[in-house]
């Protein structure tokens, strides 16, 4: 049974109590974090009536506590180091105090981690002002329940929210954050806000302008250039506009007053962009639509993907906002260089950090064991759908890349090719389309894409590089530089330092570090806005591999 606040200190008598306060929500519209500020208050009440010292707050602010976010709760994972870093002083006891159980955790695992740390801790748990005792197996029972309970209303939750989001959807209302150009306009039901649509905003005619500019032969770096010199048409969190935000930004065809609904856009809410709403304003977005995403399209001045690492790499002494870019040669530079974009303070010979980092994917993947377990889930039907489709896949890819080489070869007996281009256009019309539904299968069982799963299903190798043809097997071509660029992009994050000494022609340990998907340090996309705290120095510890430990040799400081 839990204790009554008021009579823990006759349950546990001769120690004193110290408190940890931990508040949560996970909807936060206004940004004034004023739920947090209720529960903490509401729990320095309580260790004022009982006498409890407060030792530490922590609050996590507009983050859901269920199993299906994707963001990390750091002052949870603040308060679980707190619990087990360093035992309570002598004559001490603590008590980690919340509102209610949900704002602990709504996830079985979240409960599970709590509870391991305070009973290693020797910590009481408190909330629904009663005191638990999780060393005690009835006070484990009762919570435990309680967590199941947090995890099926957020379950419940999630249900309704997907059904209204849904319903949203068909009516046209705005998903997700407000677009560039855009403000959302809101009512209050019921003391909550609700979004009833949005309205263009100050920075609408700079999207109309970069319409205009694109359509008029500009390349998005000019666009990006001018957007930079005008600081009216900044963008909203702070960070710096970048050619691909451009593209992004003006290919959404939210500005034409269209909402995506299931693949299939349907008339929005809200009113197109001011000079989008003509025939002539959206014949040319289609325009400038079709000049940015043809694929025979030639970029200016060769700005298609060149390098492997550029604008992948990170500078790890500015932090991961800042990439490694690529420098052509000069009369002082003789070789291709990568530097860094935010002050230029490291920089690699390319070549080097290109083959580095292959030679250390191609080993991550070599491990089969450990690269499956960090990209695909460990469920045994999981694994059977998995070895089914790719079966299928490589077959189906074999049989067309045959049926292909057959058809360009010539046979000098018979005066033709060994198969005739009828029948290989049968073939590819009944081949691709259920190579393309086994691809479709394939990552949606495991969430992983089909290239990644390539890598992890064959010898990485021999898909990064290709293979000869031998009797048995036709030719296979190795992977394009830009599927190399999302497989680096998928499972690693690079990041390089500074040599010791300049001029320094030698890989040292620490210069590049490497962070692997499922490990510290690990971005799928690097930050758009300088890091509040940037990452370790090559002088301090990290979780990432050494280049040194490698012994790869040669390098550009």
């Amino acid at each position: 049974m839990p204790y009554a606040p008021e009579y823990l200190h006759l349950v546990i008598p001769g120690v004193a109590f110290e408190a940890l306060l931990y508040g949560r929500n996970s909807d936060d519209a206004t940004g004034s974090g004023s739920s947090v500020k209720d529960q903490l208050a509401a729990g320095r009440t309580l260790c004022g009536q009982n006498n409890w010292r407060i030792a530490h707050e922590f609050k996590d602010t507009d983050i859901s506590a269920s199993r299906h976010t994707n963001r990390r709760r750091e002052d949870f994972e603040a308060l679980i180091d707190a619990i087990t870093g360093s035992a309570a002083p002598p004559g001490v006891r603590r008590i980690v105090v919340a509102f209610n159980a949900s704002r602990y955790y709504r996830d079985l695992d979240a409960y599970v981690r709590l509870r391991k740390a305070c009973i290693v801790g020797n910590v009481l748990l408190c909330y629904n002002g009663q005191v638990y005792d999780l060393s005690r197996r009835d006070d484990r029972k009762t919570t435990a329940q309680h967590a199941v309970d947090a995890e099926d209303e957020a379950e419940g939750l999630r249900d309704q929210n997907l059904r209204t989001a849904s319903q949203q959807a068909k009516a046209g209302m705005p998903h997700g954050k407000a677009i560039y150009g855009y403000t959302r306009t809101y009512d209050t039901v019921n003391g909550r806000k609700r979004c009833t649509g949005q309205e263009e905003d100050t920075r609408g005619p700079y999207v109309l302008e970069m319409l205009q500019r694109l359509d008029a032969g500009h390349t998005l770096g000019s666009v990006k250039r001018w957007l930079k010199s005008d600081p009216n048409a900044a963008r909203l969190n702070g960070s710096p506009w970048a050619e691909d935000l451009i593209r992004m930004t003006v290919l959404n065809r939210a500005y034409l007053g269209e909402r995506l609904h299931r693949g299939e856009y349907i008339k929005a809410i809200w009113a197109p962009l001011k000079g989008l709403e003509t025939p002539q304003g959206r014949a040319m977005f289609f325009r400038v639509t079709a000049k940015l995403t043809d694929p025979t399209r030639t970029m200016h001045r060769g700005t298609e993907v060149q390098h492997l690492m550029s604008y992948l790499g990170l500078c790890g002494e500015c932090g991961d906002h800042s990439w490694l870019r690529y420098l052509t040669t000069t009369g002082r530079r003789k070789n291709p260089t990568l530097a860094c974009t935010e002050k230029y303070d490291t920089s690699i010979v390319e070549h080097l950090l290109n083959a580095y980092v292959e030679e250390a994917v191609l080993e991550w993947f070599g491990n089969k064991q450990k690269a499956r377990a960090a990209l695909v889930p460990a469920d045994d039907k999981v694994e059977e759908t998995v070895a089914a489709a790719q079966k299928l896949i490589n077959s189906y890819e074999e049989q067309l890349a045959e049926a292909r080489k057959l058809a360009q070869t010539f046979d000098e007996k018979t005066g033709r090719f060994k198969l005739s281009a009828m029948s290989l256009s049968g073939i590819e019309a009944q081949v691709e389309p259920r190579l393309e539904a086994e691809r479709k299968k394939l990552q949606s069982a495991t969430g992983t894409s089909p290239l990644l799963l390539r890598m992890l299903n064959e010898d990485p190798e021999s898909v990064w590089n290709g293979r000869p043809a031998s009797e048995n097997r036709p030719e296979a071509p190795g992977l394009t530089l830009e599927q190399k660029r999302e497989v680096i992009q998928s499972v690693v994050t690079v990041r390089l330092y500074k040599a010791k000494t300049p001029g320094e022609r030698k890989l040292k340990p620490g210069r590049i570090r490497l962070s692997w998907v499922g490990e510290p340090g690990f971005r799928a996309r690097p930050l758009r806005a300088p890091a509040t705290a940037p990452l370790p120095g090559p002088r301090a510890a990290s979780s990432g591999t050494s280049a040194g430990s490698r012994g790869r040799a040669a390098g550009a400081s």
